[in-house]
């Protein structure tokens, strides 16, 4: 027998680690959007890459929500690509960096009122292929240190001090970070090395930062962002820098527009959308075709997503 739904079904796929203890938040965005004639289904992940198994039922036009971080959103994004279902997002996360990105709002009564009503936009995701297969991703692809931060972070500090788990870790990897060189291959231009690098879809990055000013997920390509400069006292710097915005202005920072990207280096770590994603070499281009991502109207009847952002 064929299931049928209720007009107004929408999965809700919740990653109960996420964040910490965010289940009276979710609840909350559950009563709302129920309150707004919605059906939401709740489905809990049990493991890495369990959601996109949960994401792949969808139907075409169904509204699937990422209920999490940015490494849960890339799962669903993954499990819905192709299909034509079209992709929500309740921002439970630590850094919420995609909700940030077009402008979601982080309370979760709000982002659940955003998905009660249109807009769609065209989200151009990215494939980063390597020895341990494809990942989709949906912000960032990093190596180096910030990747190492990520592969080296406790899951028990990160649930107990959030974001700030990101900056005791960091400080932790400038001491015994090796800075191992990245080759990069951008295009179709002259490879060259780096100490770090960063491919991202967005301008944003590890929360309300500015990495890549001008930088949109619904615009194809990506901007590569490279570090010349290793070392603690680079890394320092970056991290002063970072939470003034001033990233891009440092020297040895390079910017630059690219459609394809291959990295390379001897046991140089990856991490895509904050989770990690085994080590380099890595080949970065884009998803074959947008995905729909819902942005909708905030609790005050305002466009959730900023005017940057085309329909």
């Amino acid at each position: 027998m064929v299931a049928t739904y209720p007009e107004g079904f929408m999965r809700i796929v919740f990653n109960p680690t996420a964040g910490g203890a965010r289940r009276p938040a979710l609840e909350r965005a559950l009563a709302a959007l129920r309150g707004a004639g919605l059906h939401p289904e709740l489905l809990a992940t049990e493991a890495p890459g369990h959601a996109e198994v949960l994401a792949r039922a969808a139907r075409p036009g169904e509204i699937v929500v990422a209920a999490g971080g940015d490494g849960t959103i890339a799962e669903v994004a993954a499990g819905i690509a192709g299909s034509g279902a079209v992709l929500g997002i309740l921002p439970l996360g630590t850094a919420n960096v995609l909700a940030r990105e077009v402008g979601l709002p982080l309370d979760p009564v709000a982002a659940a009122a955003a998905l009660a009503a249109g807009p769609e936009v065209r989200l151009h995701a990215g494939l980063a292929r390597g020895a341990s297969g494809t990942r989709l991703f949906v912000q960032m692809v990093g190596a180096g240190f910030d990747a190492a931060v990520v592969h080296a972070l406790p899951l028990t500090l990160k649930r107990r001090l959030g974001r700030g788990a990101y900056v005791l870790q960091s400080l932790r990897e400038t001491i015994r970070h090796r800075f191992a060189p990245i080759r990069v291959q951008a295009d179709d231009d002259p490879p060259f090395e780096a100490a770090s690098a960063i491919v991202t879809k967005g301008r944003l990055y590890a929360g309300p930062f500015t990495v890549a000013p001008g930088a949109d997920p619904a615009r194809p390509g990506f901007t590569l962002v490279t570090f010349d400069h290793g070392g603690a006292p680079a890394a320092l710097l970056a991290g002063a820098a970072l939470p003034l915005g001033l990233i891009p202005r440092l020297p040895g920072v390079r910017l630059r527009r690219v459609a394809r990207v291959t990295l390379d280096g001897e046991g140089v770590p990856a991490q895509a959308d904050g989770d990690a994603a085994g080590f380099l070499p890595l080949t970065i281009t884009a998803l074959p075709a947008p995905i729909p991502l819902r942005l909708g109207f905030g609790a005050r009847g305002t466009l959730a997503a900023p005017a940057r952002v085309p329909a």
